[in-house]
């Protein structure tokens, strides 16, 4: 153990004095900037800047609506009067237990307070008309007098049990600063940035006062009592750390010494960005990928700006190398993305504006792409703000990647048609207890629009989601993943509450084959098990493109155990003799096991239920392949492919065949409207392996 510990400390000093090595001072910013020069607005646009941004929007058909749209719905903020009592925020908000957690008062008090200010400032920006500032500082005033911009549930009786993410200490007592006071300041910083000119000085201080005393005081000197300062693979840090960044700049007319907090800012975003994968990968998946990358470049955009491009984050090569190469792969047809871990999988992840800024910085023919085919038009002020790329747009020349970092991988044929399956999945290590799920090995399968088999996402965000519960809740445990059990066993976490980091636990991508007709993937996660009853399980998953799924689990049990497959149907289902026919709003696919073994499909579900007065309970349904391991090596394959209807499934199952040789070499061949399917794996010292 001491050998450990010691080898363990040579590794973050070593990691300490590297960062250290490239670290940004005070004095850096302090001669990057001339203060003295500084004439509001400058943030993100200066004078002779604006001129652009109000001819853009004459002459740009995207930001003519944007702006039009604005000036629509500023007719009724202007309007609108300003409530100077503020609502009771409810003490167990994500529990939802009383009257005040329930009724969403104080978050849209909040909300719309600082938002209503924010456009409004934008508005004065662009036209000059004194209304649009009298109404945006009788906003902000507003949003000034709250106590804190600390949102309840990320104060002490509720995130004091919290599991802290990885590079932050146990030890963590502090909570006054969270998500919510960054973005706030980081938008707030913007009002007194645009309102300026036309303020008067005691309105000019009102912001300036609460910016300092909600925002810098609470930060400034004693990054060592907040937990997300280190915490650079999560999104928190740069959140966090951007809206402290801009506040520093907002305020250097009145504050020079707040070169400090600048410097902080851009030294632990930098690392942040650090902490991208070699592919662009980020392991809190794309939802929080693009708050964390999203929040930061506002920073990034006027840092740059400021320091005549010499402290320059787009220059981090993670970013730089890979600006969208995540958002770009987890995207799914249908203008959906991937939902691994707690990122949701609503719609395409990041912003239009986020892709401009990103494109136009790193000169991403990529990004172009993203922006151009995928995500639409823009709907925010930042689209006028930031200009969209002139380069010439790239596609991607190869649909599929794996992402060697986080090791999640992506097999498909083409980006954009619904009509081609695309299969996802994940190894990687368990030990991301802030956003991560125990779901090594897991997969998913798109057609037509649906998931056929599903990943169910994050469950609600209540008071327990991100304490030791957590791996409780089915959503984020193994048990409510597409993965197997030996004998019920389930996967650990590599980190517990207040317990040291266990690194070991996870798994890993061994292999990752891909080609225009077919893609290949082998995954370990035998190390994200207790291995008590699981001794080793290797997963290999096929895509025969455009439309043929085949996984192939070689398992090592003792003798006698039982093995459970494990599939979520993301449509509804039938369990029929001899394979399960899943039924979509436009098409079918069929789910066929094959084994030496008897094999028993057996239909499930978990019960769920979130800590929280306004959820419901519900089932979810789920169904397993079960075989009983006859020797001390179990292999088990599954087909998953398009069918007509149960009468074609059957046909492909009565034509199947699996074949075993005495050297454990392993065929698969089944039958599809006349045409012979044949995958052959050849076996090895650490297991099979597709032929090539």
């Amino acid at each position: 153990m001491r050998s450990i510990l010691n080898f363990s400390s040579l590794l973050v000093i070593c990691l300490v004095s590297t960062n250290s090595y490239s670290q940004v001072t005070k004095e850096n910013i302090d001669k990057a900037i001339d203060i003295s020069s500084l004439t509001h607005p400058y943030l993100y646009f200066n004078e002779k800047e604006k001129s652009y941004l109000i001819e853009r929007i004459k002459t740009d058909r995207e930001s003519n609506d944007i702006f039009r749209k604005l000036q629509a719905e500023a007719k009724m903020w202007l309007q609108m009067p300003v409530d100077k009592n503020i609502p009771i925020q409810g003490k167990n908000t994500r529990a939802g237990w009383s009257e005040y957690d329930r009724d969403g008062k104080y978050a849209k008090y909040y909300n719309n307070n600082r938002n209503n200010a924010f456009y409004l400032a934008f508005l004065y920006q662009m036209t000059g008309e004194q209304k649009y500032v009298d109404k945006s500082f009788e906003f902000a005033d507003a949003f000034c007098d709250l106590t804190t911009w600390t949102q309840r549930a990320h104060e002490f009786p509720i995130i004091y049990s919290r599991i802290m993410p990885w590079n932050v200490p146990d030890d963590q007592v502090n909570f006054n600063f969270d998500h919510y006071n960054g973005d706030a300041g980081r938008m707030m910083a913007a009002v007194y940035d645009w309102l300026y000119p036309a303020l008067t000085q005691a309105q000019r201080d009102r912001i300036r006062g609460a910016l300092l005393e909600k925002v810098v005081t609470r930060v400034r000197g004693d990054y060592e009592f907040h937990w997300w300062a280190t915490a650079y693979r999560c999104n928190w840090c740069g959140v966090c750390n951007s809206g402290v960044g801009l506040t520093g700049l907002a305020l250097l007319k009145e504050h020079p010494q707040l070169t400090d907090i600048v410097a902080e800012s851009y030294n632990r975003i930098n690392s942040m960005f650090n902490e991208l994968g070699v592919d662009g990968g980020w392991q809190e998946g794309g939802g929080y990928w693009n708050y964390g990358v999203h929040t930061s470049t506002f920073f990034a955009d006027a840092l740059k700006r400021l320091t005549d491009s010499k402290y320059n984050l787009f220059e981090n090569k993670r970013l730089k190398n890979n600006p969208v190469t995540f958002p770009i792969y987890i995207s799914l047809p249908g203008k959906r993305s991937l939902n691994f871990e707690d990122s949701g999988g609503g719609g395409l992840i990041g912003s239009t504006h986020l892709i401009n800024k990103l494109a136009v910085e790193t000169n991403n023919k990529q990004a172009a792409w993203y922006r151009k085919e995928l995500l639409g038009n823009g709907n925010d002020i930042f689209d006028i703000i930031w200009e969209r790329p002139q380069l010439k747009a790239q596609a991607p020349k190869n649909p599929s990647i794996h992402f060697r970092t986080i090791d999640w991988w992506v097999m498909r044929s083409d980006f954009k048609d619904k009509n081609k399956v695309l299969v996802a999945g994940k190894a990687g290590m368990n030990d991301d207890p802030h956003h991560g799920h125990l779901d090594i090995g897991q997969f998913v399968v798109y057609w037509q629009g649906e998931y056929f088999i599903q990943d169910l996402g994050r469950a609600g965000y209540d008071e327990k989601y991100f304490d030791e519960a957590r791996f409780d809740y089915p959503e984020a445990s193994s048990v409510g993943h597409n993965v197997l059990y030996v004998n019920g066993e389930k996967q650990i976490s590599g980190k517990h509450y207040k317990k040291p980091y266990d690194y070991k636990v996870g798994g890993k991508v061994m292999e990752f084959r891909p080609s225009k007709n077919l893609d290949y993937v082998i995954m370990d996660p035998t190390n994200a098990y207790p291995k008590k009853e699981l001794k080793k399980w290797r997963r290999h998953i096929v895509l025969d493109k455009p439309d043929i799924t085949l996984v192939v689990d070689e398992v090592q049990t003792n003798p006698e155990a039982r093995i459970e497959v494990r599939f979520h149907p993301g449509v509804e289902f039938t369990i029929e003799d001899g394979f399960v026919l899943l039924n979509g709003k436009e098409g079918k696919m069929a789910l066929i096991p094959l084994t030496k073994q008897n094999v028993d499909i057996v239909q499930g579900k978990h019960a769920s239920q979130f800590v929280n007065a306004t959820k419901e309970f519900h089932w979810l349904d789920y169904f397993d392949t079960e075989v009983k391991a006859s020797s001390e090596k179990t292999i088990i394959g599954t087909i998953i492919l398009p069918v007509s209807g149960a009468g074609e499934a059957q046909t492909i199952v009565d034509s199947k065949e699996i074949k075993i040789d005495n050297a454990g070499n392993l065929s698969i061949s089944f039958s599809k409207e006349g045409e012979k399917y044949d995958f052959d794996f050849n076996n090895s010292k650490e297991g099979l392996i597709l032929e090539k």
